[in-house]
């Protein structure tokens, strides 16, 4: 198995880590139900459950 010659520091360490960050969701707006919901999801519209603007499941909850 391949081990470091030298330990890494935590200031390198978290240098590398600096373009690591969380990005924001990215939402779209359903052309059904006005809905905002995020993209590539299933969502929950007055117990009904949606995908890619189709009703797939009447009372759902």
């Amino acid at each position: 198995m391949a081990h470091p010659k030298r330990k890494i520091s935590k200031t390198r360490r978290d240098k590398r880590r600096t373009h690591h960050g969380a990005t924001a969701k990215q939402l779209a707006l359903c052309s059904t139900t006005g809905e905002t919901h995020q993209m590539h999801r299933a969502y929950v519209v007055e117990g009904n459950l949606y995908y890619n603007n189709k009703m797939v499941v009447a009372d759902f909850s």
